[in-house]
């Protein structure tokens, strides 16, 4: 299992957890764990399941998964009043709750190239989770005071050749047109989206569909 969200990797078989490309150190449970909640989400694992899961054929206290929920959130910079990554159900368990996408390296959506266009500038976007927001470590960085320091998510999926939108609950919010992004929507080429108050155009482009070039007839010299 390979599962990307945000600007982090979780590549099962080589046990990695990576920000961009740079490793990023979880312990053996806690990397077992944050496992365990990628390949269930969005489903609510309770903490009976995690245990088994985590020590079978072992009692433990609820406050070594509480540690280990601790420890994940602290390495993504999570944060459990307004969670992007790892939900709390009080009193039942644990639940992934960003968007993640399956797939291998990170490359840009050859299926379905998409960009961004904004003010002359063009944003290419890649396959999978792109975050738009004002901190210069955004895939899409957007330098205005409106803008959130991770002010939104757009996902790629090239195989189903769907483009996603999620708010990440923004100070300013998101709009799709004049309409406020609440949840996560589906997007399509041409939609104006705001961020804050900047203003950008959503571009894809299929191959299949493609008008052929046009020969332009030129005057003999």
């Amino acid at each position: 299992m390979r599962v990307r969200f945000g600007p982090f990797t979780v590549d099962a078989e080589t046990r990695q957890l990576l920000r961009d490309s740079s490793d990023l150190h979880l312990s053996t449970k806690a990397f077992d764990l944050l496992c365990g909640l990628l390949e269930h989400r969005p489903k609510v694992l309770d903490k009976a399941a995690l245990q088994a899961r985590l020590w079978p054929d072992t009692y433990v206290v609820d406050g070594n998964l509480n540690v280990l929920v601790a420890e994940i959130r602290r390495v993504l910079d999570d944060d459990a009043r307004e969670p992007r990554f790892i939900r709390t159900v009080h009193g039942v368990g644990y639940a992934f709750c960003g968007v993640a996408s399956e797939g291998s390296n990170r490359t840009v959506a050859r299926s379905m190239p998409c960009w961004l266009a904004a003010g002359g500038r063009t944003y290419r976007l890649a396959e999978g989770d792109t975050v738009v927001g004002r901190d210069p470590d955004c895939d899409v960085w957007l330098d205005s005071p409106s803008v959130s320091r991770r002010h939104a998510l757009i996902a790629i999926d090239g195989s189903a050749r769907q483009v996603w939108l999620e708010d990440l609950n923004s100070k300013n919010g998101t709009l799709r047109g004049d309409a406020p992004v609440h949840g996560r929507i589906e997007l399509a080429h041409g939609d104006v989206l705001t961020f804050g108050s900047v203003e950008v155009t959503l571009h894809s482009w299929n191959a299949g569909d493609a008008a052929e070039t046009k020969r332009i007839a030129r005057k003999p010299r």
